[in-house]
């Protein structure tokens, strides 16, 4: 980091000139906004748009994945003074990323809530970028998948997770982050013979179809073999990853509402992810992080350091686009 920068360089969420470049502005101060990317509702030329959804009135345990975009974003200012570890790509400098700020709904109406997820999400990708959210808790993913699958058709999808998310539910009304992805597959919006989910540790007896991955497995087999097995299933279908931050065991992220022990460690994530260059990410996001329980930030941070990946991931499979 230059000197001279740090001392000069503040609000670029604000006052920067155009979308690409690194910041090295203070990490403890100026506008936050994730990577200190610029705020903005232009769209025009934009590759990728983060948005944060602070909703978490779907929870089973403990609340406070609303405040979990804001903590996500703060997390973020100590990444964007260097290229990211790992990859010979870098979005911060190369792509349009802008961050289009949080979806806006009126918190006391939640059956109105998913149709307003799926416009905001629809409203974005009929603009041209793709979408990285953060949550908020993990039923935010379901309304975002129901707008891809309005522009892609059905979906391969990654989910990062300790828990299924496919208790049966047959009740579309209902707001539960734990049954979503059964209503997913049940819409046919997702692929489930394209669909894998990575580091389940918890009993449900409901077969949804889809590949599963437990944390066991990871642990035994490596992360490299379960790359290859992701990139098996998925193939090179349209992809969305969705990472539930309680996919990490409670050591690296005990800031959750659902927390399990015996999960993922935050290194076998980064490799993992990293390993993933090459699907045909369409979009992605980070869900689940809760600040009420982050005592350390450690929790935020993750969430931070995984929003990189996804954005790495994307902009790779968008350079080969264009190769």
């Amino acid at each position: 980091m230059a000197l001279k920068d740090a001392a000069n360089d503040v609000d670029n969420a604000i006052t920067r000139v155009g979308y690409k470049g690194m910041s090295f502005e203070n990490a403890f101060g100026g506008a936050l906004s994730f990577m200190r990317r610029r705020y903005s509702k232009d769209l025009e030329g934009v590759d990728l748009a983060v948005t944060g959804v602070p909703f978490d009135q779907a929870v089973t345990n403990r609340p406070g994945t609303r405040l979990g975009p804001r903590a996500i974003r703060e997390a973020s200012t100590l990444q964007p003074c260097d290229p990211p570890y790992g990859w010979d790509i870098n979005p911060l400098a190369d792509f349009n990323i802008c961050d289009y700020g949080d979806l806006a709904f009126d918190y006391a109406n939640i059956p109105a809530f998913p149709a307003a997820l799926q416009a905001h999400i629809s409203g974005i990708l009929a603009q041209g970028p793709g979408v990285l959210t953060l949550g908020g808790d993990h039923y935010i993913t379901f309304p975002i998948l129901r707008a891809y699958a309005e522009k892609f058709g059905p979906l391969a999808l990654i989910q990062f997770d300790a828990h299924s998310d496919t208790w049966p539910d047959d009740d579309l009304a209902r707001v539960d982050h734990g049954t979503m992805f059964y209503k997913a597959v049940k819409e046919g919006i997702v692929d489930v013979k394209r669909s894998v989910q990575v580091g389940i540790r918890t009993q449900n007896d409901y077969d949804a179809g889809v590949h599963v991955i437990d944390a066991p497995r990871v642990h035994e087999q490596g992360w490299a073999t379960t790359v290859e097995q992701i990139k098996e299933i998925v193939g090179d279908h349209p992809t969305y990853l969705t990472f539930d931050i309680d996919c990490l065991d409670p050591a690296f992220a005990p800031g959750t509402g659902t927390p399990v022990w015996g999960g993922l460690s935050s290194a076998q994530a980064a490799a993992i992810l990293r390993g993933l260059r090459g699907i045909n990410m369409k979009g992605g996001d980070v869900v689940e992080v809760s600040p009420p329980f982050d005592t350390t930030g450690a929790t935020a941070i993750a969430g931070a350091h995984v929003g990189m990946e996804l954005m790495c991931l994307y902009c790779w499979n968008l350079r080969a686009s264009r190769a």
